[in-house]
């Protein structure tokens, strides 16, 4: 399967090969921006967030927190940042915040409804129950139990209400599964049928040309992704980032694996349309020159670490590490 009529292939077996440690950095540049507390309890008023205990100022430093990864290029104005904070999942984002700040009740109702959720995804990954021992220590992690500095240190602070509660949680857990599974491999001895041979030398090294172009068709997938669904990102970095298999992908998300097969083919053709938009109209590219671009993308996508470009794509979204 491709994502861009031939590097897609390319993409995952170097992908199932490229460390996710870097999926933070990019948090670390995000500019701060400040919600009106009002538009933080008309928005609680809403959800009837306070039941959960959380105040006016605390929920609009977590709208603040969210958009700021959003507008990390650019200072919103004030409309566009009100329409932002109304696209989020604001119910769950208000749990997730009254969880993070140590409201029993908050934690309570969680438990009573994400536990179940966390259960059946432990179970689609692993029928044999090998995966719940994850979704226990997912628990403790989401409490908190990692004091310093006199606070907990929650992995609610990583949800940022871009997409639902269940489906953030389903995929921190597919990757802590696939974590696992990488590290046990490491372990694995290897047979002599194991050894593949040399890669070939890079185009790049050679062709400044192609350099160029491989920058720009990486850039316009980022921003092709980037306006793909919540649901549509997950789908696309389950299978070419995180290397699940169509059924186990289908488990994750509640579908059949047919379908999880049919929306990536829709997903890649419409990445494919995005990005020659994007390079014809906006980077003022020919048509001789998008092709190359392309070429040289199937010929050697070393630079495009798709783990990278998925982090970025999603405009600085939740980080789940």
């Amino acid at each position: 399967m491709q994502i861009t009529d031939g590097f897609g292939t390319h993409l995952r077996r170097r992908q199932l090969l490229v460390a996710r440690d870097r999926q933070n950095q990019g948090a670390a540049k995000m500019r701060p921006l400040r919600v009106d507390p009002q538009l933080a309890r008309r928005f609680l008023d809403r959800t009837e967030g306070g039941r959960w205990g959380v105040t006016p100022r605390a929920f609009a430093d977590a709208l603040a927190t969210s958009a700021s990864r959003r507008f990390a290029d650019h200072d919103p104005a004030p409309k566009e940042l009100e329409r932002y904070c109304e696209s989020l999942h604001l119910a769950d984002l208000v749990l997730a915040t009254a969880c993070a700040e140590g409201h029993d009740a908050a934690w309570e109702h969680f438990v009573r409804e994400h536990r179940p959720i966390l259960y059946r995804s432990a179970d689609a990954l692993d029928p044999a129950g090998g995966a719940r021992d994850l979704a226990d220590t997912l628990y403790a992690d989401l409490y908190g139990l990692d004091d310093r500095g006199g606070s907990r240190r929650s992995l609610f602070r990583y949800y940022h209400g871009r997409s639902s509660l269940a489906t953030w949680l389903r995929a921190v857990l597919a990757q802590r599964h696939v974590d696992r599974l990488r590290a046990q491999r490491r372990v694995e001895p290897l047979n002599d049928t194991d050894h593949e041979p040399p890669a070939p030398t890079s185009r790049l090294t050679s062709d400044p040309d192609c350099q160029r172009l491989l920058s720009l068709v990486t850039a316009a997938l980022s921003r092709a992704i980037s306006r793909l669904s919540a649901r549509g990102r997950l789908r696309l970095a389950s299978y070419y980032a995180q290397g699940l298999k169509l059924a186990e992908i289908g488990r994750l998300l509640g579908e059949h694996e047919a379908t999880v097969s049919r929306q990536l083919a829709r997903t890649r053709r419409a990445l494919r349309q995005d990005i020659e938009h994007d390079l014809r109209h906006e980077m003022k590219l020919g048509d001789a020159e998008i092709a190359e671009g392309f070429r040289c993308a199937m010929n050697d996508a070393g630079p495009m670490d798709l783990s990278e470009i998925l982090n970025a794509a999603e405009a600085r979204k939740e980080s789940p590490r």
